[in-house]
């Protein structure tokens, strides 16, 4: 088998990793994981990516995502991972324990897409398709005929005076312990907004919290269809093998 792909997904709590069938996206072989070091500094973390790939005995090209905006290769900011990650060179930083190899680093919402868009709902090759991870945060990917916009950042847009993500993340649910009916409300109120501004043909909803999709997604009134993410946990690992696999560097 030739097309095989690595992708490592740069979390808050963890680091994972693993070999992937690109014509598939499932996995070859176990994912290993390894916590995330505290603090999460670059360097830090760099040594755990190594550490990973070494593990898997992988020597070919690796793709990277890390929670934070990435241009150029620099991450320009830092969600869950230590404030030192601004102004990061990424591709630097990895080939400094990587070596000679093809290195793409993302935004972990973007990869999350990339996957979704190959391996998940045929129509979001379609149109103007919105995925959105709900967290944290609400980290976003927008995508266009399956192509994406790299690093837009919907959860920090505006809605109703405040920050989306301040009041419709799983996480402000869980914080305030809010129903799925009333947490709903919220996000409606949020995906109306970006239905307002953006017109897309299709909602992605991903996340930990899209795993109970049955729960929350039919009391939803937008007019745009939504539905909930298919790769789940697999999604920012495929999506990292596949950017790197095609040459994505954002």
């Amino acid at each position: 088998m030739t097309n095989i792909g690595f992708g490592i997904d740069i979390g808050g709590s963890g680091i994972k990793g693993a070999k992937v069938d690109l014509s598939t996206g499932e996995f070859i072989g176990d994912r290993i994981k390894i916590l995330t070091p505290k603090p999460a500094t670059p360097e830090a973390v760099a040594a755990t990516v190594a550490e990973i790939v070494q593990q898997a005995e992988w020597e070919g090209p690796v793709g990277i995502t890390i929670p934070a905006v990435v241009r150029g290769g620099v991450a320009l900011t830092a969600a869950n991972i230590d404030p030192s990650w601004v102004g990061t060179d990424c591709n630097e930083l990895f080939a400094g324990v990587l070596g000679d190899r093809e290195i793409s680093v993302l935004n972990d919402a973007d990869a999350a897409g990339l996957a979704e868009v190959n391996f998940g709902d045929p129509r979001a090759k379609e149109g103007a398709v919105i995925l959105l991870t709900f967290g944290t945060g609400i980290g976003s990917a927008l995508l266009i005929d399956g192509v994406l916009f790299p690093n837009s950042e919907l959860g920090h847009m505006m809605v109703d005076g405040a920050e989306a993500e301040s009041f419709a993340s799983s996480a402000a649910k869980d914080r305030e312990e809010l129903s799925y009916g009333k947490w709903a409300k919220r996000v409606n109120t949020v995906l109306a907004e970006y239905e307002r501004l953006f017109w897309p043909s299709l909602f992605i909803a991903g996340g930990g919290i899209s795993r109970k999709a049955e729960k929350w997604i039919p009391k939803l009134e937008v007019d745009t269809p939504v539905v909930p993410a298919e790769l789940r946990n697999r999604a920012g690992i495929v999506g990292a093998a596949m950017a790197v696999a095609g040459h994505v560097h954002p």
